[in-house]
Order: C-alpha cells, then sequence, then structure tokens
C-alpha cells in the first residue's frame, strides 16, 4: 500500500547547486554544471550508484569540498549538520561529550543538558565520559544522529543513518523524520525506511554528471526511473537496427553512380543523425550478478564450538553459558540489542580471542568487519585482493573485481578513497579469492545497494562451510537459511 505524504507547497529555497562542477584529479568527474533546488521542509532521498558521489555531494553542500566551478548556495543564517557514515578512527580516543562539542564552532557549556536533550529522542543511555572505542556498532550510530541533531539544524543530512541500529533504533528514527519540520536529504538503501517520510528523490545521473529531482512516493520514483531505463534502452534498440539498415543500403548504393550516389550521401547524413539521437543509458541500475564463495577443502567435523561468550550487561562483561557446534552448512545468526556487544565478540572469534569459542587450527576464517579496518586503506584495490594470492593471477583479480563492479579506476584507487559500498563489494571479492573455511559477516549490507541484496544472500547461502553473522536486516537474514540463533538479549 502506498503511503501519501503531504509535500511542503511553495517552500522558500533553503538550498541550491548553480553550475557546479566537481572532480577528483582529471578523470573522476562527479558532477558537471548541474543545478538543483531544495526547498524548506522537503524530505529527499540521494540516489546514485556506489561511487555516485552521494558523500561528496554531501561534503560540498557542508563546505568540506569546494566545487571547481559554480557555486553551493545555503540559505541565510540557516545552520546545516550531518550525521555521517562512521567515526573515524581518528576519533576513537576523545569522550563522547568531546564528539559532540565538535559539532559547534565555539565552545558550548551546557552541552550535557543538549546531549541529555537528544539522548532521549533516539533512546541512548550512555555516560558522556565514555571513549568512542568502549561504545558498539550501534551505539556508534545513534550517536552520529545525536551529533547532527543536537545542533538543532535547519537542513540535515543523514548518510547511511540506519546501518547499525536495531529495529528498535530505525523505528525511533524514522518517527522522528516524520514529524520533523526542517529539510532533510538522505542516502540510505533501506527502501522501507526511506518510504515512510521521504517526498521525493534526488537522483544523481553518472552518464551526464547530472542530477534530477523526482516528486513522490519512493517505490513510485524508483519504479519511473526503471520504467525510463527501459524506454531508453528500447529507443536505442530500435535506432540501432535503423542504424544497421541503413549502413548497408550507404554501402551498396555508394558503389553506384549518379542519383544512387547522392542517396548514399543522405542516408549516410541521416546514419549520423541517428548516432547522435541514441542516448546514453544510465548505469545505476547496474546490479551484481550471482556469485559464490568457495570453501575451504578437507574440513569437516565440529569446526567451532562455543561453550561460553562474553557479552555486556549493563556496560559490565559478562559471562554466559551456551552450548553451540557448528559443522559445514550450519549458519548461526546472533542478535541482541545495541550495546550488548556483537560486533566485540565477532572481532574476538575471528582473531581466535572469544573466551569459550574454539575454532579448529587449520581453518581458514573469512572476517567482513562492518567497518572495513581488516583493509589497508592506503593500499589500491588491486593491490590488497593480490596480495591474497599466493601466486599472483592478475586475470583471475581483474575478473573478480568486475563481477563486483569494480572496474580499472576503481582497482587502481586507494581503498580509502572507495565509497563505503565499494569497500563493501571488495570486502566480498576479497572472501571470493580468500577460499575461506568459516565466514564471520559483521552488518554485510550495510551501505551496499538494495538491488546487490539478493544475489548476496544467496552467496551466503550456498557457502558450504559454517556461517557466524550479525545482521539486523530482517528480509536479509531470511534468505540465508540460518540453522541456530542465538541471542545474546536472552541468555
Amino acid at each position: 500500500m502506498a503511503i501519501e505524504k503531504q509535500i511542503p507547497q511553495g517552500g522558500e529555497a533553503v538550498l541550491r547547486f548553480e553550475d557546479l562542477t566537481f572532480k577528483y584529479g582529471e578523470n573522476r568527474i562527479i558532477l558537471k554544471e548541474a543545478n538543483f533546488v531544495v526547498r524548506k521542509g522537503i524530505k529527499l532521498t540521494l540516489m546514485g550508484q556506489n561511487g555516485a558521489g552521494k558523500s561528496t555531494l554531501f561534503s560540498l553542500i557542508t563546505g568540506e569540498q569546494k566545487p571547481e566551478e559554480g557555486r553551493v548556495i545555503i540559505g541565510q543564517n540557516l545552520k546545516v549538520s550531518i550525521a555521517k557514515q562512521f567515526i573515524p578512527h581518528t576519533k576513537w580516543e576523545i569522550t563522547v561529550r568531546d564528539f559532540l562539542q565538535e559539532a559547534f564552532d565555539e565552545k558550548v557549556y551546557d552541552i550535557d543538558k543538549k546531549a541529555k536533550d537528544i539522548f532521549k529522542v533516539i533512546n541512548l543511555n550512555i555516560d558522556l565520559d565514555k571513549k568512542i572505542r568502549e561504545l558498539s556498532g550501534g551505539q556508534k550510530g545513534r550517536l552520529l544522529i545525536a551529533q547532527a541533531l543536537v545542533q538543532k539544524p535547519d537542513i540535515l543530512l543523514l548518510d547511511e543513518p540506519t546501518n547499525n541500529l536495531d529495529k528498535e533504533g530505525v523505528k525511533l528514527l524514522m518517527e522522528f523524520l516524520k514529524d520533523y519540520e526542517g529539510t532533510v536529504i538522505v542516502i540510505s538503501h533501506d527502501s522501507a525506511f526511506l518510504n515512510s517520510f521521504t517526498h521525493g528523490v534526488l537522483y544523481m545521473n553518472t552518464q551526464n554528471y547530472q542530477t534530477e529531482q523526482y516528486t513522490g512516493n519512493y517505490y513510485k520514483v524508483v519504479e519511473d526511473i526503471k520504467r525510463r531505463v527501459e524506454k531508453e534502452q528500447r529507443s536505442n534498440a530500435q535506432l540501432e537496427k535503423e542504424i544497421i539498415g541503413n549502413k548497408e543500403k550507404v554501402n551498396f548504393f555508394a558503389h553506384k553512380g549518379g542519383k544512387m550516389r547522392k542517396l548514399a550521401a543522405k542516408l549516410k547524413d541521416e546514419v549520423e543523425e541517428m548516432e547522435d539521437s541514441k542516448v546514453d543509458v544510465r548505469k545505476e541500475d547496474r546490479t551484481i550478478k550471482n556469485f559464490s564463495i568457495s570453501c575451504q577443502e578437507e574440513i569437516g567435523g565440529v569446526i567451532v564450538k562455543f561453550d561460553a561468550v562474553e557479552m555486556l550487561d549493563n556496560g559490565k562483561v559478562v559471562t554466559k553459558k551456551v552450548d553451540i557446534e557448528l559443522r559445514k552448512g550450519d549458519k548461526l545468526h546472533i542478535t541482541g540489542p545495541n550495546g550488548v556487544g556483537k560486533t566485540t565478540l565477532l572481532e574476538r572469534i575471528a582473531k581466535r580471542k572469544a573466551k569459550g569459542v574454539t575454532i579448529q587450527e587449520d581453518i581458514n576464517i573469512g572476517y567482513y568487519r562492518q567497518d572495513f579496518s581488516t583493509l589497508d586503506f592506503d593500499k589500491s584495490a588491486y593491490q590488497e585482493l593480490a596480495q591474497i594470492l599466493k601466486k599472483l593471477d592478475d586475470q583471475l583479480v581483474r575478473k573478480t573485481a568486475a563481477h563486483m563492479l569494480l572496474g580499472s579506476e576503481a582497482l587502481k584507487s586507494k581503498i580509502g578513497l572507495l565509497s563505503e559500498g565499494q569497500k563493501g563489494l571488495l570486502m566480498f571479492a576479497y572472501l571470493r579469492l580468500q577460499v575461506p573455511g568459516l565466514l564471520i559477516l559483521d552488518e554485510p549490507t550495510n551501505h551496499i545497494n538494495f538491488r546487490h541484496i539478493p544475489a548476496i544472500a544467496e552467496a551466503i547461502k550456498n557457502y558450504e562451510g559454517p556461517v557466524i553473522i550479525v545482521s539486523h536486516v530482517n528480509d536479509f537474514v531470511r534468505q540465508l537459511g540460518i540453522t541456530q540463533t542465538l541471542d545474546l538479549g536472552k541468555i
């Protein structure tokens, strides 16, 4: 059932891009003479394929990046704030209080009161003296939103705000945004979340480096874009058919004399006009094809044994007894509320340091960490993939990367310069080349375009080794063939 939302009418322009051009270096163009207007009270989804530059567009709005040409115009005296995708490691040693203080240009003396007021809105219960590194993934996610909201912005930018949030957290944020009176632009791959409060879409077209605006129900806009792509493809196919036919006639008549040669020249002009009429069909709707993750050979028996797990209970580490065995084909879903220690548990298991958890000695562990910190951000994507192989196979590296929509440009780029979505796809390419005997996956759909998720779910489902996974996306988890569940909130 479509969700009808009242669209603000005739609001003043609060944000405008005028003939804006931005690129990284000479070759990677993000925007070229782009123009759009956002009006007061509008709530928009920012769409585009992984690597299109969605986060870059946000950084242009906040002033973190400067355009090469053109202007970003913000309404007079309007406050812009952003909730980014993640808290960088360089901030992990500061306190929660200091992180919130960084939202302001000047010292705020009632920061504790402001923090507590916002924490009530998003149901975040953490000590302001805690260091960022002590927080769970979910708590970090809520803190990013708190840092944006504590400024009481007129324009709120949200970059993948539902990543790491549990079901309750997503519901709270959804309800808050429905009632929020300011202007919102959000990047997210959670379609149900988007459809609950947005009025339309701001679409980054990587073919012409322009932005396109659509108004209406999110699902309807996605279908409109899909139909437009299909229409462009049909139109191009018909033109191509006519071009081939006319080229054949040109070749035939060109060798004749008199009027026939003139006809050939006329047909040649028509061919050139038809070539010019063909449109560049956008690539945003590309999805990864089905793929597989091969399992380490000659493994068997009980590969992982859980006798106990360490978790957090009201901020204190406690040990709970469990009895879980994982063999080939078993898939364990670890659940629990934000702050219970799911990410910490997975990290310790991956490093073979989790008390009460035993892994067969020769098992090759494939670990997908939600912040991608297992990757070397200073290496190129190609270098990271190539070093997995005992013997370099250039063709295999490039073929595996291309399957995950990582072409030559992405492979040459430093991993730190890739979008979060591209880093996620790179991790799956990494796992494919690694051939693990155990998969440990921490929120593997965060940052990933929702169109890619069915192929990823199918790959995990068909993986022959054991899987340990944390994911808050229930629709995704239902596709995996889970055999056991460990709820840390109920043991």
